[in-house]
């Protein structure tokens, strides 16, 4: 019998902001690409015969394996399955669904538990780069439960701090790939930036919105969509991302003044869709942006003293903190808090 017949083994998590399936590398098919897009019900807006939740965040697949690299637990990689198209991309990675790495290695055996509180490192296989998270382990075994809140989840659950090490250019080749701060394109002010996603930042108000919109009147926008499409593509070349027009990268982020106390207010495309909040790894290169010396972000950011800096990235459902270590002049890396919670452990039918 066949994986048609059988199912395929899967955890389904949410891992921060986002959730999708966790696989073992071992029990994918070898046709992997056209098995996701049927778990996932693509393409299909409402994704209505598979498990995807009609919305990018919840389209989303982990593939993991033990990792032969020394010093390092696991191999990650990150695959985004479109929902309304019959597309299945690498080209991204996504640190929102990292947090569920840690919790799904150690429950299937990849990795052993040790003590109250297990470190699990990660390399991640889209970008080339390790993330250590930190998975609660009372008594030798995973706990999702906590007093940990994020944004944008409700309810709380045990923490998963993850921190993030030489990022930067991790998908473009460096830091700032145009090396500019600022590049114009189309009369825009941008800062094209890589530290672990990259993102196209600009100000709100240079494309003619407050920046305090909700998402669903920002994606009704059809003017401002089209303006960023545009934008978007053109950046994706510049930063050594070729075509993108059927590329989830780069995201586009709009940033205003900040209105609850933040460093920064954002609203973020992904690209086509305005995300609800922001994602971890594009939260920390935004982070980035409002450190650098001029730029859209850096003329807004209310930036603390210090070599170790808490900014909070604000999004329109709350905040997302980013702890950056400045070292030489520049940030040395970065970590964030998130949570992640096992949904169901089973077997997943694509026919």
């Amino acid at each position: 019998m066949n994986e048609t017949e059988t199912g395929v083994r899967c955890m389904w998590m949410r891992g921060g902001t986002s959730k999708g399936g966790y696989f073992l590398a071992e029990d994918l098919p070898v046709d992997r690409d056209d098995f996701l897009l049927r778990v996932m019900g693509s393409p299909d807006t409402r994704q209505i015969d598979g498990m995807g939740g009609a919305n990018p965040l919840t389209s989303k697949v982990a593939v993991v394996k033990k990792s032969e690299r020394e010093g390092v637990d696991v191999d990650y990689l990150f695959l985004q399955v479109f929902v309304d198209q019959p597309i299945v991309t690498d080209a991204q990675n996504c640190g929102n669904i990292l947090a569920g790495i840690g919790p799904f290695a150690i429950e299937r055996g990849l990795v052993q538990a040790k003590g109250e509180k297990t470190d699990v490192s990660i390399f991640m296989e889209n970008t080339g780069q390790i993330a250590i998270a930190t998975v609660e382990t009372p008594g030798g075994q995973v706990t999702y439960k906590g007093d940990a809140r994020i944004d944008g989840v409700p309810g709380s659950s045990a923490p998963v701090p993850i921190v993030f090490a030489d990022t930067a250019g991790s998908s473009c080749g460096a830091l700032l790939p145009t090396g500019n701060p600022v590049d114009d394109i189309d009369g825009v002010a941008c800062t094209l930036i890589d530290n672990g996603m990259p993102c196209v930042v600009m100000r709100a108000d240079a494309l003619g919105i407050k920046g305090t919109e909700s998402p669903k009147e920002l994606e009704a926008n059809q003017e401002l969509r089209a303006r960023l499409e545009a934008i978007r593509l053109k950046a994706g070349r510049m930063m050594n991302l070729g075509d993108v027009a059927k590329k989830s990268v780069p995201k586009m982020t709009m940033v205003s003044a900040p209105i609850a106390g933040g460093a920064v207010s954002t609203r973020t495309f992904i690209p086509h869709t305005c995300h609800d909040a922001i994602g971890v790894l594009g939260a920390v290169s935004v982070a980035t942006a409002c450190l650098l010396p001029s730029g859209p972000v850096s003329e807004l950011a209310a930036i603390p003293d210090g070599d170790e800096k808490l900014l909070s990235i604000e999004h329109p459902t709350g905040e997302m903190s980013v702890i950056a270590t400045i070292k030489n002049g520049e940030v040395d890396r970065a970590a964030v808090l998130r949570t992640a919670r096992k949904l169901f452990d089973g077997r997943v039918f694509v026919e």
